[in-house]
């Protein structure tokens, strides 16, 4: 299964990027918690060094808790301070306030000993599409500040964000990197819904996650879909088809729509119906 999807747009979005990243103290990194390593974009590395970083883990509800802790320690070995998060909770975002302040606090000292007091941290707002960038701001502002929906590209230009006397956030669209090196990577984002779903072969990746689930998670689906015991011995195709015979998924003359049966395994994934599931491990 080949994914590949970098519109236009992007290649504008990272040249502006280049740009606006001379004016911040810090680089906030939104991550999907659910595949960490897969929804870091590489070229953030790059364009962000020798800058303050923060990593912050949405989605953390919908991932393995023991795979979020894993995580977060492999990127505070890293040199990040880490803070896991449901950005649609606005109590999730009591901590966000104190991890600026502590991924910034040398240049916090060097203010200080030059004598410049009540300079805001200037912060760039990072990530991948679908992520849920705007969500967090929102949620961190305690206002709507920035558009959101449940579909990637949704913002589309840069705006600043006043906070508070201490913090200024610049909102960036999401932008993916223009080759998926690895295929593996591709996939995971695209069960994540960081691409665009008309694009993609849904029932080819309903089947790819259904191999990751029956091997890391068969619980999961044992509970969602009350699979018999000798379901796990088959193929994701096999698991497929029994998906869609438990839950009536049929067409005319009782055929087995696997088409439905493919996009409600996918969303079911999506929205935490399977429970909390990630999909990598920093190994």
């Amino acid at each position: 299964m080949q994914v590949q999807w970098y519109p236009g747009h992007m290649t504008k979005a990272r040249r502006a990027m280049q740009e606006d990243i001379k004016l911040v103290d810090l680089v906030i990194e939104l991550l999907d918690a659910r595949a960490p390593l897969s929804s870091r974009n590489p070229d953030i590395d790059e364009l962000g060094r020798q800058k303050a970083r923060l990593i912050i883990l949405n989605k953390a509800d919908l991932a393995d808790a023991r795979a979020n802790k894993a995580w977060e320690i492999y990127f505070e070995d890293k040199g990040c301070t880490v803070v896991q998060v449901d950005a649609r909770r606005r109590a999730d975002m009591k901590p966000i306030q104190a991890a600026i302040l502590s991924a910034c606090r040398e240049k916090i000292e060097r203010d200080r000993r030059r004598g410049i007091k009540n300079r805001p941290v200037r912060a760039m707002v990072v990530g991948i599409p679908n992520v849920g960038k705007s969500t967090f701001i929102n949620s961190y502002a305690g206002r709507a500040c920035a558009k959101t929906g449940n579909r990637p590209g949704v913002t589309r230009g840069n705006q600043w964000i006043r906070l508070s006397k201490d913090v200024e956030l610049l909102d960036t669209p999401g932008i993916l990197w223009p080759k998926f090196e690895d295929q593996e990577v591709g996939i995971r984002l695209a069960m994540l819904g960081s691409i665009k779903d008309d694009i993609l072969n849904t029932d080819e990746l309903s089947m790819r996650l259904l191999d990751c689930l029956s091997a890391r998670y068969p619980e999961a689906l044992k509970e969602r879909y009350q699979l018999p015991e000798e379901a796990y011995g088959k193929g994701p195709a096999e698991i497929l088809a029994e998906v869609a015979r438990l839950r009536n998924c049929l067409l005319k003359g009782s055929e087995l729509d696997y088409g439905k049966a493919a996009r409600m395994v996918i969303e079911d994934f999506r929205c935490g119906r399977l429970g909390r599931i990630t999909l990598e491990l920093p190994d």
